[in-house]
């Protein structure tokens, strides 16, 4: 018989806000810089579900912010995709989705970017 050790898995994921948090649109602190950053790890906290329900975070889900980074760690299986969803419903929340987008820059890890918008409309325009 092999030993078998129990080992806990957990699930970490990243989000980063570096890019609108240094343009002073996005404060971490609410989706976790002071102001802005500040309410997104609130509506993080508030938003996430455990066993089917809101704001039961416990000991299981642990959200914390560093700098211009969210980490939301778990000990139960975590989504990467359902901490994407959270962050869209946040930006669409605060009418910021239409200015940036989130997007994954490795395994573990989301950040939020602009719109690439183009500077040459002067082709797409027809003239009347």
């Amino acid at each position: 018989q092999k030993d078998r050790k129990s080992k806990k898995s957990t699930w970490k994921f990243c989000l980063d806000l570096t890019h609108p948090v240094e343009d002073g649109i996005f404060d971490s602190g609410n989706f976790c810089s002071i102001s802005l950053m500040l309410k997104q790890e609130q509506f993080l906290k508030e938003k996430v579900k455990v066993n089917g329900k809101t704001g039961n975070l416990g000991n299981t889900v642990h959200i914390e912010r560093l700098k211009n980074k969210i980490t939301v760690t778990s000990e139960k299986q975590f989504s990467k995709r359902y901490l994407k969803y959270l962050t869209k419903k946040y930006l669409k929340k605060n009418n910021l989705r239409d200015w940036l987008r989130v997007v994954a820059s490795d395994k573990e890890t989301y950040e939020l970017r602009y719109f690439q918008i183009s500077q040459d409309e002067e082709g797409s325009e027809s003239e009347d």
